[in-house]
């Protein structure tokens, strides 16, 4: 990918983070359904291994710890992290946004705060909104709810999550994810009216 997609395209990327339990999946699913712009979510690709019923090239690309270094030397990542202090890297790969634009579809990314300040410094004009609960206490709940995890993930996760809501300022926009149904509505007009600037 060049350095220097036309404008049109540059703005056409959505960026959404927030802690765990902020409800980011879910949200990310019906924006897909409905959103008012076409949207193409980009993969992320991992060095973690599938996890029951997940498949290459549809919830992550799945890539050994060595073909991951190796896209990341040849500059092939637009953004990388290790997530949760787990020992797994995680990463955006540039040839996803082109996969949206070919599509004339906004690249969609859910990507936690790290990786969305590593978008911002190449592409300003992205669209950054940061979704969040009411509380830190309903971040606790909710993780708790999952019954997916030991505790001392979920201690990780939550103080992962403070340092993140240090962040929240930095996105264009924040929404609160305290009625799914307003939630989605919010970032669906934050996309039309970015829509309608770009194409004014």
């Amino acid at each position: 990918m060049s350095d220097s997609e036309p404008n049109s395209s540059e703005g056409r990327i959505v960026v959404l983070s927030g802690p765990s339990g902020s409800g980011k999946t879910t949200i990310v699913n019906r924006l897909i359904a409905c959103a008012p712009v076409r949207l193409v979510k980009a993969i992320s690709a991992t060095t973690r291994p599938p996890r029951l019923g997940e498949a290459h090239g549809e919830d992550y690309y799945f890539l050994s710890l060595d073909e991951f270094q190796r896209r990341l030397d040849n500059q092939e990542f637009l953004e990388v992290a290790e997530v949760f202090k787990s020992g797994y890297w995680y990463g955006t790969l540039k040839s996803e946004l082109d996969r949206a634009w070919q599509q004339r579809a906004w690249a969609l990314l859910e990507i936690d705060v790290q990786g969305a300040l590593q978008v911002l410094e190449r592409y300003p004009a992205a669209l950054t909104i940061f979704l969040r609960t009411s509380s830190e206490e309903e971040y606790a709940a909710r993780l708790h709810g999952r019954g997916t995890e030991p505790g001392d993930v979920i201690r990780r996760r939550l103080e992962t999550a403070r340092e993140e809501l240090k962040n929240a300022g930095r996105y264009r926009h924040q929404v609160v994810n305290d009625d799914l149904d307003r939630a989605v509505a919010e970032i669906s007009d934050i996309l039309q009216n970015r829509e309608r600037e770009l194409d004014a």
